[in-house]
């Protein structure tokens, strides 16, 4: 494999300006999607608040998010070993 020098880069006036405008642009965006979280949160219902308070119910939101549903287990013989008769 060829070794080279390392590749100069130069920020320029117009990099940092455009880096500006997208950064005010997502905090703009951060804001209003704020404003609105914390509309539909005032009934009591999920938030940070929710979540930091019970981990069951935390899981719980994770599960529903991600579409999990978990399905109890049995505790007895017949699931684990079917149904022998001898």
């Amino acid at each position: 494999m060829l070794r080279r020098k390392p590749t100069r880069l130069e920020l320029k006036l117009d990099d940092i300006e455009e880096f500006e405008s997208i950064r005010k642009d997502l905090e703009t965006r951060k804001k209003q999607k704020e404003d609105v979280e914390g509309v539909g949160t005032s009934d009591g219902e999920g938030g940070a608040a929710a979540l930091s308070s019970d981990p069951k119910s935390r899981e719980q939101m994770i599960n529903d998010r991600i579409g999990y549903k978990p399905q109890p287990k049995p505790n007895n013989r017949t699931s684990q070993f079917g149904n022998f008769e001898f």
